[in-house]
């Protein structure tokens, strides 16, 4: 029987991503591959870690999926040890504390490589099309789901957002525990290579929007600011159109 002191966030700057203890007791030995898979079930159903999906264990196990990560993580081969259940170097509290928040940054980057994979796409998909992500904010976009992505690829730089395929527009979380997440887990990537490797599940754009009115008329004060937008969209479609036309005629 072990007992495992895991911090919640990912080791992230202190101001923008706060650091909560969670701690997880009488989790059972068994064989390596049984409990690997244990640990990344008990991570994945921790609250608040929703957005994230199970990477195989054949993928963890794959070092060479995991070229570099060496120098962006600290207490790299004991952080790795820990999540594929091979830690046996006895540890003082401290250096655990530390291992153990390296472990769950060690799991975010890798889970950034794996869902642009076919199988880590497929994997994000279901979630996708289950709407674990939420749906977007905007009336006009119809509970369109949404999908998570990074602004930046480099890890304790932006939090991750939620991009809606149908605005194409970003949104932050709803909740503060999915809003302390590091953007570079999912990275900036992932939503646009989910669509391009299943382009029939991209929702078409629509021009419709709100029109302001008072007593029922349009307001001519921001006449201006319409046309523009109209023209906007309609240079959106013709893009659209012609990106069409040419994946056609390929």
């Amino acid at each position: 029987m072990f007992t495992f002191n895991l911090l919640y966030e990912p080791m992230l700057m202190e101001k923008i991503f706060p650091t909560k203890l969670f701690i997880v007791d009488d989790l059972t030995s068994g064989s390596d591959s049984d409990y690997a898979k244990y640990w990344i079930d008990w991570f994945l159903t921790t609250k608040g870690n929703e957005y994230f999906c199970e990477v195989d264990e054949e993928y963890i196990l794959d070092r060479f999926n995991l070229t570099g990560l060496n120098s962006e993580v600290q207490h790299y081969v004991q952080a790795l040890d820990l999540i594929t259940d091979s830690l046996e170097e006895e540890l003082d509290d401290e250096m655990r504390e530390a291992v153990e928040k390296s472990a769950r940054h060690l799991y975010g980057l890798i889970h950034a490589r794996f869902i642009i994979t076919s199988r880590g796409l497929a994997k994000m998909l279901e979630k996708y099309k289950k709407a674990d992500f939420g749906r977007c904010p905007r009336v006009l976009c119809h509970n369109q789901p949404l999908l998570p992505v990074g602004l930046s690829d480099q890890p304790y730089t932006k939090s991750v957002k939620l991009y809606c395929p149908r605005c194409e527009d970003i949104y932050n979380p709803k909740s503060t525990r999915h809003a302390s997440i590091d953007g570079a887990y999912y990275g900036s990537t992932f939503p646009h290579m989910l669509f391009q490797v299943y382009p029939h599940l991209l929702p078409p754009k629509s021009n419709e929007r709100y029109i302001p009115r008072i007593f029922g008329f349009k307001i001519h004060d921001i006449a201006k600011q319409h046309r523009w937008q109209d023209q906007q969209r309609e240079e959106q479609q013709r893009r659209i159109t012609v990106v069409g036309e040419g994946n056609v005629n390929s």
